[in-house]
């Protein structure tokens, strides 16, 4: 038996290496092409590209590893079953249980390693590559204005919707916030429909030439009463030059480490404690808006007011005023109702970006244990049915693990999607895939079992024969 464990094992890891490594290739390729235009003419060297690609590897492997297991598995038992080896080993009295052995103690160490490298290599991971791309693009200010979204470089925050160029310099709708130097936001918006960056080795200072655009300001009134007026100064220009100080950006060090607050940085102790720390936060902001309204309102069903005349409690308090008292009575309060409830909505607003931020950390969570589960899951689908379609090779294995694959991973991003948005608990939306699959794969393993094909077309055409015998009865 030990000869037959070695063969199955030694068959296995051969498919699954020559899997694995085809498929993290493929994907490499794809992280490639998605930051191609990040890495491509910026004047980067090898090694930084180098690490900037070592950095983006790990979080592959949650993709790569369960599509491996999967297909490999399909593989390595179609061929057996293929080349009747099966047939062989039931022969002389082995089943199905006994030859997935000794493969079943290698995915349990794989899912243990699996769990490990989840825990720690990835966080570690995504940890250096986040904040290298951050330290990248400080040190390359071209990398550092993204297309479709605002980046800030030195004392600017700058929006382009496009960018072209050798070196991605030349810019095309241009919105730019200037930073005030003593805090209160953005005062100074300034529009252009193109622009160019320019900057060279022996200059620490970069220009950004802006062409047809408007310079608008706001002003600061001396009197409370003109702040509703919202006054602002609005100039056009036909060519306008920003110098950008890089002296500053240029002293930077791609190793530093700022950014530490992800959730997807942390591993499973820094999680349940910063779980532990929002939960608690959010609790006591709750409490205390509450309170605050409370106050604010003052509604305390035991209190009565009564009338100065007669000592009976008064159910309508307008009653003691006059006309004019009462408008502005009533004014006040709509005031007062209206400061309320928009103070509550965007008190509701902030505590469901605190709900969502706690759903993305429960997820990240859970995510550790599902990688490790998946192994064992592609495993038992992808063993018993190979055994059943009895196909080896590239061929039908890889449109059932495409398929098979495909479906995990939509079900686990939908689940995620909706557990992030509150709709779901993370719980579930985490484990969703896998609850829906594990069926699945008890089926397949029940079936390969007893010899059961993948579907028993004589269970599906009987009630077609019956009805075909009825009306169509053959002759005596």
């Amino acid at each position: 038996m030990k000869i037959l464990d070695k063969y199955l094992l030694k068959t296995f890891l051969t498919t699954f290496t020559m899997v694995f490594v085809i498929l993290f290739f493929i994907f490499i390729l794809q992280t490639v092409w998605l930051f191609i235009a990040e890495l491509a003419g910026k004047d980067l060297d090898l090694i930084m590209v180098i690490k900037f690609l070592l950095f983006a590897m790990p979080r592959i492997i949650p993709l790569v590893l369960p599509l491996s297991v999967l297909l490999a598995s399909i593989m390595t038992f179609g061929n057996l079953a293929e080349n009747y080896e099966f047939a062989a080993m039931k022969s002389a009295g082995i089943s199905l249980q006994r030859a997935m052995k000794s493969l079943i103690v290698f995915i349990s160490i794989l899912s243990v390693v699996a769990f490990f490298f989840a825990n720690n290599v990835i966080p570690y991971a995504e940890f250096k590559f986040i904040n290298f791309r951050k330290n990248i693009a400080q040190l390359k200010p071209a990398l550092a204005i993204a297309e479709g979204q605002f980046s800030d470089v030195g004392l600017y925050t700058i929006k382009v919707n496009k960018k072209s160029g050798k070196n991605g310099n030349i810019l095309t709708g241009i919105t730019i916030h200037k930073k005030s130097p003593i805090g209160g936001g953005s005062k100074t918006v300034i529009k252009a429909k193109n622009g160019e960056l320019i900057s060279s080795e022996k200059s620490s200072t970069l220009q950004l030439v802006l062409n047809d655009g408007y310079y608008y300001e706001d002003i600061l009134p001396k009197k409370y009463e003109d702040w509703s007026k919202m006054p602002f100064a609005k100039s056009s220009f036909k060519k306008y030059i920003i110098n950008i100080d890089l002296s500053k950006l240029n002293a930077v060090d791609v190793n530093d480490a700022s950014i530490s607050n992800t959730n997807t940085m942390l591993n499973i102790n820094e999680l349940s404690y910063t779980l532990d720390s929002l939960h608690k936060t959010m609790n006591t902001e709750i409490l205390s808006f509450s309170e605050n309204i409370n106050q604010r309102i003052r509604i305390n069903k035991s209190d009565k007011i009564f009338s100065p005349s007669k000592n009976k409690p008064i159910n309508d308090l307008l009653t003691l005023y006059t006309n004019n008292q009462k408008l502005d009575i009533l004014k006040t309060a709509a005031t007062s109702v209206e400061n309320t409830l928009y103070s509550v909505n965007e008190t509701n607003t902030e505590l469901e970006f605190k709900q969502k931020n706690i759903n993305n950390h429960i997820l990240a969570f859970y995510d550790k244990f599902v990688i490790a589960f998946a192994c064992f899951l592609m495993f038992f689908i992808g063993a018993p049915l190979g055994a059943i379609i009895r196909k080896g090779g590239l061929g039908l294995p890889i449109v059932f693990a495409i398929l098979i694959f495909i479906s995990f991973h939509f079900i686990n991003t939908f689940g995620k999607r909706i557990a992030q948005e509150d709709q779901l608990s993370p719980f579930v939306g985490a484990w969703l895939s896998s609850f829906i699959l594990t069926p699945l794969a008890i089926l397949l393993t029940y079936r390969a079992t007893n010899d059961i094909g993948l579907i028993n077309m004589d269970v599906l055409l009987a009630p077609f024969q019956k009805t075909f015998k009825k009306l169509f009865p053959s002759p005596k």
